[in-house]
């Protein structure tokens, strides 16, 4: 059922205004002189993969970090924050609602808050928040939220122009961690992996009206890796990494006609394991060639790790390569210069960064870092970076640890060296992507920092170089 409402939304701000759980701290200081900057409306940016054309930023972090310019506490949320313009949306649950504020980034003033009752509570012992992030596109913003509800609302004033209730009517079983593919706009359509019933593996609705117009009829259920869009020997496709919770365990990859809702022929990628997820997204590796990869290993399974595909002139994937000890868990590599970069392993302390030849998937390093943390008892703990996030941006990697550790990576197929660390804060779950939009970065506690007491916050920070 689609519901569509035309009456304006309440409490919509001239101004945005300060509000309770912001604390502003210091204006950045401008753009340097040439810089590039630009938008983040959606999870993974502008070139839907982690990589960013922003310049000109500062490269020599603090120990304490990058000038904080302001933070706000949040829900319960792992979904990374969307930018266009001055205007930042921030999707998380507050007090059992899932929650889409809409904020200047520059300084984390509100303009909006509209939110709606949720009933989720994760089997694992997770956070219950949104998962995916919200997605900006032609003046609207979309949501999906953990409970599989699709709402699209106007950008300027929040105001609801239509929604789905997709568990009740598509039949979106309640996956292992909830739902948390971002959604995908493409030529005016929002592509969801839905997994609903009746092999409604991945739908497409009207960006305007919110009318279904396609599904992909597959039996592959809902994954946590979001639709990446490329084009194919002169064809527009969408890649849908699939796979729910099933016994046994099924899902791979999906080649989809973004007009048709058409899939070529898929390619099976999945751990036998139950449970296990697909999560981290596809990645293209140049003309006609995607990289998948999982964490889970199986003895004498052939879908260990990482596969390179081509597609060949009928659409048709095959191996290109596998690589056993290439399992991106849920954060997605990134290919650079004729190689992959990325955190290998399904545990923390497990997880490695690695880099591997795109060519013939041979491992050229595996690197595990240390950054000794001292509390102000005189204890020293080791600080890794374990499953965190890479950006590759202005010419270096920005990652983010699993427990607040940012730093800048001077990553090369010869090797790895540390540029500039910082810890931002000792909280764990540190999952989430950075978004990087104007030179400003923000970042995502999502648990109560352990050294400080604090509790779930978003953070703002001035990476702008000084000139």
């Amino acid at each position: 059922m689609i519901l569509t409402v035309f009456l304006s939304a309440a409490a919509v701000a001239a101004e945005p205004a300060a509000w309770e759980g912001l604390t502003f701290h210091k204006a950045a200081g401008p753009l340097a002189a040439g810089a590039r900057a630009g938008d983040w409306p959606r999870f993974l940016g502008l070139e839907d993969r982690p990589v960013s054309a922003e310049t000109k930023l500062n490269h020599e972090l603090p120990a304490g970090g990058p000038p904080l310019v302001w933070e706000c506490e949040k829900g319960e949320s792992y979904a990374s924050p969307a930018i266009v313009g001055e205007r930042l949306l921030l999707f998380h649950n507050t007090g059992g609602k899932e929650t889409l504020d809409c904020l200047e980034a520059a300084t984390g003033k509100r303009w909006w808050r509209e939110s709606y009752a949720v009933d989720y509570r994760d089997d694992f012992g997770y956070g219950s928040g949104p998962r995916a992030a919200p997605v900006v596109s032609g003046g609207k913003v979309v949501t999906f939220g953990v409970a599989s509800r699709l709402v699209c609302r106007e950008l300027e004033t929040g105001k609801l122009l239509w929604e789905h209730d997709c568990e009740k009517e598509y039949e979106v079983p309640k996956y292992f961690f909830g739902s948390g593919a971002t959604p995908l706009v493409v030529d005016g359509l929002v592509v969801v992996n839905l997994g609903g019933g009746g092999e409604r593996c991945v739908a497409a609705f009207d960006l305007g009206s919110g009318e279904l117009k396609w599904t992909t009829k597959h039996e592959w259920g809902q994954s946590y890796a979001s639709p990446i869009p490329w084009e194919v020997r002169g064809e527009k496709r969408v890649l849908v990494f699939a796979g729910g919770k099933s016994e046994p365990s099924t899902g791979g990859l999906l080649n989809i006609d973004p007009a048709t809702g058409v899939t070529d022929e898929p390619f099976f990628w999945r751990a036998r394991r139950y449970p296990s997820v697909n999560a981290a997204s596809p990645v293209v590796c140049g003309p006609g060639r995607v990289f998948i990869t999982h964490a889970y290993v199986d003895r004498d399974s052939p879908c260990n790790g990482g596969v390179m595909l081509e597609a060949g002139p009928d659409m048709k994937f095959a191996a290109v390569w596998k690589a056993e000890d290439f399992r991106a868990h849920w954060t997605t590599p990134v290919y650079h210069e004729g190689h992959l970069y990325g955190f290998s392993g399904e545990k923390d302390r497990q997880c490695e960064l690695v880099c591997h030849a795109a060519s013939d998937g041979a491992r050229k390093w595996a690197r595990r870092f240390d950054f000794p943390l001292k509390y102000p008892t005189g204890e020293e703990i080791p600080m890794g970076l374990f499953r965190g996030s890479l950006l590759r941006v202005d010419g270096s990697f920005l990652c983010l640890g699993e427990w607040g550790t940012l730093c800048w990576l001077d990553l090369k197929p010869e090797g790895a060296k540390v540029e500039s660390s910082a810890q931002l804060f000792v909280a764990t779950q540190s999952w989430t992507l950075p978004a990087l939009s104007r030179g400003l970065l923000y970042v995502s506690q999502n648990e109560p920092d352990r050294q400080t007491g604090k509790p779930s916050r978003l953070l703002c920070y001035d990476l702008r170089a000084r000139e």
